[in-house]
């Protein structure tokens, strides 16, 4: 148990509804939603298949609901939820300028995988 620096009130770090707000680890959950201070941006990674390896992309997003928004509908353009059929959903390419997203990280496998030119 944590003691909030602002209202002073007794609170749980470890839960859902704390990781969910964020804030610093000082503050509690009420005090972050009604002050706004949470400042991190939210991230999101998303995976292609190239190969033999794996594409990461890390994009950072202005807020929250660009960011699960941009996950649905990668999920949705991918076919992550189409099982082993993995069908394209019928979407064109996703826009990442669209929603707001910045490129910070990107590891591209190596697709020559056996070592041949």
């Amino acid at each position: 148990m944590k003691e909030c620096k602002h209202c002073e009130s007794e609170f749980n770090p470890s839960t859902a509804r704390k990781r969910a707000v964020g804030g610093r680890i000082n503050e509690c959950p009420d005090c972050v939603e009604a002050l706004g201070t949470e400042t991190a941006p939210a991230t999101v990674g998303v995976m292609s298949g190239d190969g033999k390896q794996g594409m990461v992309t890390i994009l950072r997003f202005d807020d929250q609901t660009r960011a699960d928004a941009y996950v649905k509908a990668w999920k949705h353009s991918t076919g992550y939820n189409k099982g082993k059929s993995c069908q394209m959903g019928g979407t064109s390419v996703l826009s990442m300028d669209r929603l707001g997203a910045t490129k910070i990280g990107e590891h591209g496998g190596n697709p020559n995988h056996k070592g041949k030119m």
